[in-house]
């Protein structure tokens, strides 16, 4: 596997969530730094040595609503 692409978006009440694209992996985490810690730790944990992705992409998602 070439790479795995995680969808980065903030918590509703506080933290970042993560969510693998292709994958059933999740992670959520109060900073930036510790989700990227749970995300490694995470592919680590879902994959066999050696099968899982040699690069990991994190898409950062923000949505913003604007009032007219």
């Amino acid at each position: 596997m070439p790479e795995l692409i995680f969808l980065i978006e903030q918590a509703p009440e506080e933290g970042y969530t993560a969510r693998a694209l292709g994958e059933s992996i999740f992670t959520e985490a109060d900073s930036l730094d510790e989700l990227r810690t749970n995300i490694r730790e995470a592919v680590t944990c879902h994959f066999d040595e050696g099968s899982g992705p040699r690069l990991i992409r994190l898409h950062f998602v923000r949505e913003e609503v604007l009032v007219p």
